[in-house]
């Protein structure tokens, strides 16, 4: 096997054509996406979307446990906390951050079929990934979640743009708890498009090459798609999100963070996926749940390339303010699952410090 984190090959397809194919290849890190994989994925991109002779792209990850499990969030770590040398004066964090969002928003706007094969674990960055792709398939094994409260940073790669998108407050939700969704919440919340089983992968890519993508191209992957979805239903699991809406929609009716996060609190039911997400918001750093409900309220109007200028904006700023270096520590670093937050608690959040992440500089 290749030691190259991203593997490309080209799917010869009918009438000439050819399926681009990128595998993110860290499986031991779970494909955590790192500089160097932005790096190799944006300029291959670039090339497939000016060659007239490939029809579509495939996006997955190697093995069978994710196609991304987030960021590289060690790496950052260790930018954030080690010294700066002259030969090392400009911050990796910062320009991870501008990459990685460039090659979110290249994945959003790009001019052909873009499948995204999102099975196993797709987390924070990973989410980033998949959400723009124009054909979107998760898995009985798909599991989705955006749990950037619980490290001190913020749902990020467009979150404010889906999260406001998803049906009623559920984004709101999903933001500030990190709940961790299967394939069909993903559907139900519009992350996702098609429920195919894992094992079908293989025949789905030789169906597609197959295919004509002439004029109508997505029209095309789409009929592919659906024929493998039909022959899946009776593996999709019932989606959690949807048979919980009602109690979503009321743990969430608040006119304040503190008000929702006191509804969340006095949850008294005995579901355990509800349970759970209870137990992170009382864990969860109090800065960043508060970044996330004005990053998520800040951007219900705005356009997609909006969002991500102001994402670019906060997560620079989080590199440099300490919760999010803290929260890391804690969980992957030292393992004390101990973070010691800039705030305790909701109430002792200082406005004017939140205030800073949102600063144009």
């Amino acid at each position: 096997m290749s030691n190259q984190a991203v593997i490309f090959e080209e799917l010869e397809a009918a009438g000439g054509k050819r399926i681009g194919v990128a595998r993110l290849n860290t499986p031991r890190s779970m494909n955590a996406l790192s500089l160097e994989m932005i790096h190799l994925l944006k300029p291959r991109l670039d090339q497939w979307a000016a060659d007239d002779a490939i029809g579509a792209v495939w996006l997955e990850g190697e093995g069978d446990k994710a196609l991304c499990a987030g960021g590289d969030i060690v790496a950052l770590y260790r930018d954030m906390t080690e010294p700066r040398s002259d030969s090392r004066s400009a911050s990796e964090g910062d320009t991870f951050f501008t990459d990685e969002y460039e090659l979110d928003y290249q994945i959003h706007t790009y001019p052909k079929p873009f499948i995204v094969w999102g099975n196993g674990l797709v987390i924070g960055g990973g989410l980033g990934l998949m959400s723009g792709g124009s054909h979107r398939v998760v898995t009985e094994h798909t599991r989705v979640a955006m749990p950037e409260v619980s490290i001190g940073l913020y749902p990020d790669v467009g979150a404010g743009w889906f999260l406001n998108k998803m049906p009623g407050r559920t984004g709101l939700f999903l933001g500030l708890t990190g709940a961790r969704m299967n394939g069909a919440d993903a559907i139900f919340t519009g992350l996702a498009d098609r429920f195919i089983r894992h094992d079908m992968r293989d025949e789905v890519k030789q169906a597609l090459q197959q295919s004509d993508f002439g004029d109508e191209a997505h029209g095309a992957v789409s009929k592919v798609l659906r024929r493998f979805e039909a022959g899946s239903r009776e593996a999709m699991p019932q989606s959690v999100v949807r048979e919980h809406f009602d109690v979503i929609q009321a743990l969430t009716d608040g006119d304040s963070l503190m008000e929702v996060v006191d509804n969340l609190g006095q949850y008294a039911g005995e579901d355990p996926w509800l349970i759970k997400a209870v137990k992170t918001v009382a864990a969860a750093s109090p800065a960043s749940m508060t970044l996330t409900w004005q990053h998520y309220h800040n951007t219900l109007h705005d356009s997609l390339s909006q969002v991500f200028d102001k994402e670019l904006r906060i997560s620079k700023r989080s590199l440099k303010m300490g919760e999010f270096a803290e929260g890391v520590r804690a969980l992957l670093i030292d393992k004390d699952l101990k973070p010691r937050w800039h705030f305790p608690t909701l109430e002792s959040v200082d406005p004017e410090w939140i205030d800073r992440f949102f600063m144009e500089s």
